[in-house]
C-alpha cells in the first residue's frame, strides 16, 4: 500500500485534505458540552387539580398514573411530588443510560393515556403534560423594575406574553419556566358568611361562571342555502368571554321566584390578580420575573446560550421603561472556560512537539512531516463522533492532548528509516520504499497494540463506561488515522521532501552539538544502569514491587470521586422551613439570607432567590 502512494502522492495528499475538512466540518456541527452524556434520561409529568391537597393528589392522581406507568420498557425508577400548595402532581420517570429521550417520552405518553380514564374529571379537563425532562436549568434570566415602577406580577406576565414564546422557539431550547408570580388571572374572592345567608354553595358560583363565561358561535345571516337573490351574507359575532371585573361580577348566581337576583358581586370580591400566589421571585433584592430556560437534550448547549442571549437583547429594545434584565446564570460559561483552558493546553502540546522533534531530528524537512500528520489525526477524529453520538467536551478534548504524542510517533518512525536509507545513498523515493517495507508492519502493530489498551475501557458498563467511552474511541480514532498516515502520507512527503542532511551552521550548529553531546551521555548512562539492572534482576524486581507497593497505598489514601469538583461559578442554596410553614415566614427568611449573601465579601453578580410555598 505505501508504494502506491510514494507513486503517486498527489492522492495521498487529497485523502489527507479531505479528511481535514470533513473533520473540521463535524467540528461546526457536533455538541459541545461539559461531559458525555452520562445522565439518565427523564420524562416529566404534570397535573392539576385545584384545591386538593397531597394525600388527595396522591391517592386521585399519583396512584393511577404510577399503577399504569409500572413496567415501561427501560425504566429504572419513578417518584411523584405532591404540592398542596398549587394542587400539582410531578412525576418523575427515570430510563436506562443510553435509551432513547423519543422513544422513553412517547411511551411515557402512551401509559399517561392509559390512565386518563382513572383520573379525576377536572385533572383531565387541565390536561396532563408529558415532556422530556431536564435536571437543571441551562439559564436563568430574570427582568427587574430597577426603579420599581412594576411589580412581579406584571413582570411575569410581560414574559410569559412577549418573551417565553419567542425563547421558546429557539433551535436547543425544551422549554421556559417563569417563576416569580404567577399569570393574570380574574380572581373571584367568595363570601363565606354571605353564602352561608343565602343558602348558595360554591360549586353554584363555580357552574354559574362556567355556563355564563362561554364562547358564543353565533353563525352567518345569509348563507347558503339561501333564498333566489341573495347578495350578501353576513357573519356574526356574539359577546364571548368576559373580560373585566364588572362583566365577571354581573353574572347571575341565582334567580328566585319573586324577581331577586344574587349576582356574583353580592357573594364575593372581584379582581385582577395572579393565578398563584405560592411562588416569589427577587433579583438582588427587588421583585423580578426569572425565566428558567432548559435545554434540549442532545443540542449544543454553547450555541443554545448564544443564541438566548443575542434573542433577549434585541427584545429589550422592546421593553417598556423601568424594564431590564441580567442572565442570573449561564451553565455554559463553565463549559466555554473549560474547553478555552483545554485548547490552551492542546496549542501548548503541540508547541512543545514540534520543539521536541526540531530538535531531535535536526531538520526543518524532517519536522515538517510529522508535524503534517498531527493536525490529520486529530481533526479527523471527529469524522467519528457524529456516527457514536459524541460531543466535543473535556474528556474528548483530553483525549485528543494525549494523542498529540501518540499520533506523532508514527510519522518520526518513518522519517528516521527513509534518512537512515538516505544516508546510505539512496535516492529519496528509493529510501522511502525500502524503509516502508521495512516498517509497515511495526506501524500497524504499534497502533494495534494502543488500540488494544484503550478500546475495552469503552465496553465497561453503566454510567462510568459512559463516561469513559469517549476518551477511550477518540484516543482508539487518532491512533487509527495516524497509522493510516503513517502508511501513505507522511513516506509520500518524504520522498518529496527528504534530502540528504547537510551539517548545520551557525548558533544552530552550536546548539545541536551540545544536545547531541549531552544526549550521548545520557544514553550511555541508562546504557550503562540497564546493564547493571540486568545482571542484578533481583534489585530491578525489588525496585518495581516497591513502587507497585507505593501505588496502592496511595490510591488507597487519596480520596476517591466519580468526577472531579471544579468551580461552576455558581452556587444554590435551598431554604426549607417546617412544616406549614407560610409563604410571608418563608419569604422573611429568604430575605435574611439574601442579606447575608450581599454583605459576604466575594465576586456575586447577581442573586436570584425564588421563594415558594410547597407543602407535601
Amino acid at each position: 500500500m505505501s508504494r502506491f502512494f510514494i507513486n503517486r502522492p498527489i492522492v495521498a495528499m487529497v485523502i489527507a485534505i479531505l479528511t481535514v475538512v470533513i473533520g473540521a466540518i463535524a467540528i461546526f456541527r457536533l455538541p459541545v458540552a461539559q461531559f458525555p452524556n452520562i445522565v439518565p434520561p427523564e420524562t416529566r409529568l404534570q397535573a392539576t387539580f385545584v384545591g386538593a391537597d397531597a394525600q388527595t393528589l396522591a391517592q386521585s392522581v399519583a396512584t393511577p398514573i404510577e399503577e399504569q406507568m409500572s413496567g415501561v420498557d427501560n425504566m429504572n425508577y419513578m417518584y411523584s411530588v405532591n404540592a398542596t400548595a398549587n394542587g400539582q402532581t410531578t412525576m418523575i420517570v427515570d430510563f436506562a443510560v443510553g435509551t432513547d429521550p423519543n422513544n422513553d417520552l412517547i411511551l411515557s405518553q402512551i401509559r399517561e393515556t392509559q390512565a386518563a380514564p382513572l383520573l379525576p374529571a377536572s385533572v383531565n379537563q387541565y390536561g396532563v403534560t408529558v415532556q422530556k425532562a431536564t435536571t437543571a436549568p441551562m439559564m436563568l434570566v430574570a427582568l427587574d423594575s430597577p426603579h420599581g415602577t412594576y411589580d412581579a406580577s406584571f413582570l411575569a406576565n410581560y414574559a410569559y406574553i412577549n418573551m417565553v414564546d419567542q425563547i421558546e422557539r429557539l433551535s436547543g431550547v425544551a422549554n421556559v419556566q417563569v417563576f416569580g408570580a404567577g399569570q393574570y388571572a380574574m380572581r373571584i374572592w367568595l363570601k363565606p358568611d354571605v353564602l352561608a345567608k343565602l343558602g348558595i354553595t360554591a360549586s353554584d358560583v363555580i357552574n354559574a361562571v362556567e355556563a355564563q363565561n362561554t364562547v358564543n358561535p353565533a353563525g352567518l345571516i345569509g348563507g347558503p342555502p339561501a333564498p333566489p337573490g341573495q347578495e350578501f351574507t353576513y357573519s356574526l359575532q356574539a359577546q364571548g368571554r368576559l373580560i373585566t371585573t364588572e362583566q365577571f361580577g354581573d353574572i347571575i348566581v341565582r334567580e328566585n321566584p319573586d324577581g331577586g337576583i344574587v349576582h356574583v358581586r353580592d357573594v364575593a370580591r372581584i379582581e385582577l390578580g395572579a393565578q398563584s400566589y405560592t411562588l416569589m421571585g427577587r433579583l438582588n433584592g427587588r421583585p423580578s420575573a426569572i425565566m428558567a430556560i432548559y435545554q434540549l437534550p442532545g443540542s449544543n448547549a454553547v450555541q443554545d446560550a448564544k443564541s438566548v442571549r443575542a434573542l433577549v437583547a434585541e427584545l429589550k429594545n422592546r421593553f417598556p421603561n423601568d424594564v431590564d434584565y441580567a442572565i442570573s446564570l449561564d451553565q455554559t460559561r463553565a463549559v466555554t472556560e473549560g474547553i478555552r483552558e483545554i485548547l490552551i493546553t492542546l496549542s501548548i502540546a503541540l508547541l512543545l512537539v514540534i520543539v521536541v522533534v526540531y530538535v531531535f531530528l535536526q531538520g526543518w524537512r524532517t519536522t515538517l512531516i510529522p508535524l503534517l500528520a498531527v493536525p490529520v489525526s486529530l481533526v479527523g477524529t471527529f469524522i467519528l463522533f457524529p456516527v457514536f453520538g459524541f460531543s466535543i467536551n473535556t474528556l474528548s478534548m483530553f483525549a485528543l492532548v494525549l494523542a498529540i504524542g501518540l499520533v506523532v510517533d508514527d510519522a518520526i518512525i518513518v522519517v528516521e528509516a527513509v534518512e537512515r536509507h538516505i544516508e546510505a545513498g539512496k535516492t529519496p523515493k528509493q529510501a522511502a520504499i525500502d524503509a516502508m517495507e521495512e516498517m509497515s508492519a511495526p506501524v500497524i502493530g504499534i497502533a494495534l497494540v494502543l488500540s488494544a489498551v484503550f478500546v475495552p475501557t469503552a465496553f465497561i458498563p453503566g454510567i462510568t463506561g459512559r463516561l469513559y467511552q469517549q476518551f477511550a474511541a477518540t484516543i482508539a480514532t487518532a491512533v487509527v488515522i495516524s497509522a493510516f498516515n503513517a502508511l501513505s502520507l507522511s513516506p509520500a512527503m518524504s520522498a518529496l521532501l527528504l534530502r540528504p542532511k547537510s551539517k548545520p551552521h551557525g548558533p544552530m550548529r552550536r546548539l545541536f552539538g551540545r544536545f547531541n553531546r549531552l544526549f550521548a551521555s545520557a544514553t550511555e548512562h541508562y546504557i550503562r544502569g540497564s546493564t547493571v539492572l540486568i545482571h542484578k534482576c533481583v534489585v530491578a524486581v525489588v525496585a518495581l514491587l516497591l513502587f507497585g507497593l507505593a501505588a496502592v497505598f496511595f490510591g488507597h489514601e487519596l480520596p476517591s470521586g466519580f468526577l472531579p469538583d471544579e468551580d461552576q461559578g455558581y452556587a444554590f442554596v435551598n431554604l426549607q422551613l417546617p412544616l406549614a410553614a407560610s409563604i410571608q415566614r418563608t419569604d422573611q427568611a429568604a430575605r435574611e439570607v439574601e442579606a447575608i449573601l450581599e454583605s459576604t465579601p466575594m465576586a456575586v453578580l447577581h442573586f436570584p432567590p425564588r421563594v415558594q410555598l410547597q407543602t407535601n
